[in-house]
């Protein structure tokens, strides 16, 4: 086989169904296999950027490794910022990039860049493969890395003379694992035991919720609910975690953090026991590292060895995979000879309730104007009962559909976290309507961050995936106030698109109905208050 055969077997030996791709001359051989094939879908893409962020919209919302193929020099650069993103947010991407022939390799040949050095910071791992016999194996174990412990993007660097060599086909079973990545183990059973123990006698207990309980599949989330049934604990999540737990329980204290409620925050402050499970307690949560739950004893659980104690020092620190340890504290809980008395956390519920009457997102209602608060609490009514998938870009819009935008299952929230890249949106959306071809797929986005991968409406309008782009457009770049817009609804038609556009309270739901129904992709311009008229907006 050639090098170009072998990688097109790989991808179909690893259950790849669509890749997200732009052509360039040093990947040309994969694209000729591509083109004689119909086993795998390829998504052409207007810009490398576009491509990550849709492989990442892709596997955020199915749990399968997301793909993308980019060419050398300027194609692998432009996928900088998806890779960076795919890292921080723990999301399984595999890259597959072209190289220069081995011949030309450090010659500053045209297109040229030291792609395993440029990102050697930005992904899990990274290889560059120099005998095409070696192609399958080094693919193989892109996808095993990816998707395994804590998942993260892993980037195969190919030259173009090993895509045109022929060499041997290596299956996956025949590929040994690494000894060096074992992601799998386990904390002792005696820390997990410990943690039961403590939970038993807590008075004042949160239980956090973080990406890893969605990362690590249905059954985690399912055990969380079974946790929380047995216990009668309080659960509150990161902007990452939304999902995991469902919005609709009267255990649910919103979200926690910078811009989460204050019953969410009050409780993290004043528990005696924080159960904090696939989360790394990074800026979004903890702020403020001194005086963080100061008076709490914290029981982290993580797959990743490196995020235990790495900002917040926890009194029980457990190595796992979140479905797993919880699989594990039910058993522990549900065999306890008594189960303890739930009248020991009537108090504590009682301050919940009170904090929970301060109603922290409530904002000021306007008769004369659309508040972008209001806009997403009908775009919620009008979608809650349809299978409903909600991307974002990053703003102030992204923090409104976290506070307002209510999730009762899991890997239907599809946000930059971590990285906090403006135009992950758009993409991310096509992402997810591509690998969910019946469902309804809105990315709530700004006026500013939408325009920055904007160009991929022509990819959507391509592929007839018809996501529909939410536009909160308050007539500025929201915490920047510093440009000019164009005139959404003719760009929509100058795509091939929909366009809506809805400047009056009392036309808002009609609009949103005409924008779900249209089958298309929709650019939405809700006129919404400017940022002169956000009274009310929370600061918790």
């Amino acid at each position: 086989m050639t090098g170009a055969e072998i990688v097109l077997q790989a991808l179909r030996d690893n259950g790849v169904e669509h890749i997200f791709g732009y052509p360039g001359a040093a990947v040309l051989p994969i694209y000729d296999e591509l083109f004689q094939q119909e086993d795998i879908r390829h998504i052409l893409v207007r810009h490398e950027q576009g491509a990550g962020h849709a492989a990442e919209g892709y596997a955020r919302s199915t749990g399968k490794v997301g793909v993308m193929l980019v060419t050398s020099g300027p194609g692998v650069t432009n996928a900088i910022t998806p890779l960076q993103d795919a890292l921080m947010d723990s999301v399984p991407l595999v890259c597959l990039s072209g190289q220069v022939p081995t011949s030309l390799i450090g010659s500053d040949a045209f297109q040229e860049c030291d792609t395993v050095g440029i990102t050697r910071a930005c992904t899990k791992h990274n290889r560059l493969v120099g005998d095409v016999n070696d192609l399958a194996a080094a693919i193989h174990e892109a996808f095993r890395i990816a998707g395994s412990g804590r998942p993260g993007p892993v980037l195969v660097d190919m030259p173009k003379d090993v895509l045109f060599a022929s060499g041997n086909y290596t299956p996956p079973e025949a590929v040994a694992p690494r000894t060096s990545y074992q992601p799998d183990r386990l904390s002792d059973i005696r820390e997990i035991e410990a943690a039961a123990a403590l939970m038993a006698t807590a008075r004042k207990p949160i239980i956090c919720a973080g990406g890893g309980v969605i990362n690590s599949g249905l059954e985690a989330s399912k055990l969380l609910s079974e946790l929380v049934d047995l216990t009668g604990f309080p659960v509150t999540s990161t902007l990452m975690g939304l999902g995991a737990y469902p919005a609709s329980s009267p255990n649910w204290l919103k979200m926690a953090g910078l811009h989460g409620s204050y019953e969410a925050n009050m409780a993290i402050h004043d528990c005696d026991l924080m159960l904090c499970i696939g989360a790394r307690f990074d800026g979004g949560l903890a702020a403020s590292v001194d005086g963080f739950s100061p008076n709490s004893r914290k029981i982290q659980i993580d797959i990743d060895t490196s995020s235990l104690n790495k900002t917040v020092r926890a009194d029980i620190a457990i190595r796992g995979d979140a479905a797993g340890v919880l699989a594990e504290l039910v058993r522990l809980w549900r065999a306890l000879p008594q189960a303890p008395d739930r009248a020991r956390l009537t108090e504590w519920w009682s301050a919940i309730a009170d904090w929970r009457a301060r109603r922290s997102f409530s904002y000021a209602k306007r008769e004369d104007v659309i508040m972008p608060q209001y806009a997403i609490e009908r775009l919620y009514e009008l979608t809650k009962h349809r299978d409903t998938y909600i991307t974002t870009e990053v703003g102030l819009h992204q923090i409104w559909a976290a506070q307002s935008y209510d999730f009762e299952r899991p890997n239907r929230w599809v946000t930059s976290g971590g990285l906090g890249t403006m135009g992950y949106g758009l993409p991310a959306a096509l992402g997810v309507q591509i690998a969910n071809p019946n469902s309804l797929v809105i990315d709530i986005a700004g006026d500013a961050s939408v325009q920055v991968t904007m160009k991929e409406m022509s990819a959507a309008v391509q592929h007839n995936a018809p996501i529909k782009i939410f536009i909160l457009n308050g007539g500025d770049q929201g915490t920047q106030r510093q440009h000019g817009n164009p005139d959404f609804v003719k760009l929509a038609e100058a795509y091939g698109g929909h366009g809506i556009r809805c400047e009056r309270l009392a036309e808002l739901d009609d609009a949103i109905l005409e924008m779900i129904e249209v089958d298309m992709p929709v650019l939405f311009d809700c006129r919404v208050a400017d940022s002169a008229h956000w009274h009310g907006t929370p600061s918790t």
